[in-house]
């Protein structure tokens, strides 16, 4: 098995684990100071990791084209987090982490368009699927 493969199974086990973890840490507060120190202990955790991964010789090689299209991704990830945390602070983590790995058909789509990269029978069977199954679980 190729070694992205791993990395994004890693991933998900993750994924699904913070969701429950951050339920319980929202009793009695609210998702916004929850998402907080959540995201104060990612940036730590990320920053930490990239100064003992990253040469710094690498950094000559991020240009403002990088560093726009990662501060758009940067804000993108926020507000999706934001609404994120709402949405378990007050629903099911179950059905609110079904819903929004909705984005695996936002991201099909957007890849196809902005990225150019193919969209098989696989993917779009898989798509489908994934979509029934979130209707299927939100209705329920």
């Amino acid at each position: 098995m190729e070694r992205w493969i791993w990395y994004a199974i890693v991933s998900m086990v993750f994924a699904g684990a913070t969701a429950v973890v951050a339920k319980l840490g929202l009793t009695g507060i609210s998702a916004e100071l929850g998402l907080a120190v959540r995201t104060s202990v990612v940036f730590l955790i990320v920053l930490a990791t990239a100064a003992v991964i990253v040469p710094r010789s690498e950094l000559q090689s991020l240009t403002a084209v990088n560093i726009g299209w990662l501060t758009l991704s940067g804000a993108l990830a926020s507000i999706s987090w934001i609404f994120y945390y709402k949405a378990i602070h007050v629903g099911e983590v179950s059905t609110v982490a079904l819903i929004d790995k909705g984005s695996v058909v936002v991201a099909i789509v957007l890849a196809f368009l902005v990225l150019n990269e193919p969209v098989t029978a696989t993917k779009l069977v898989g798509g489908s699927l994934m979509l029934a199954g979130l209707f299927v679980v939100a209705r329920g």
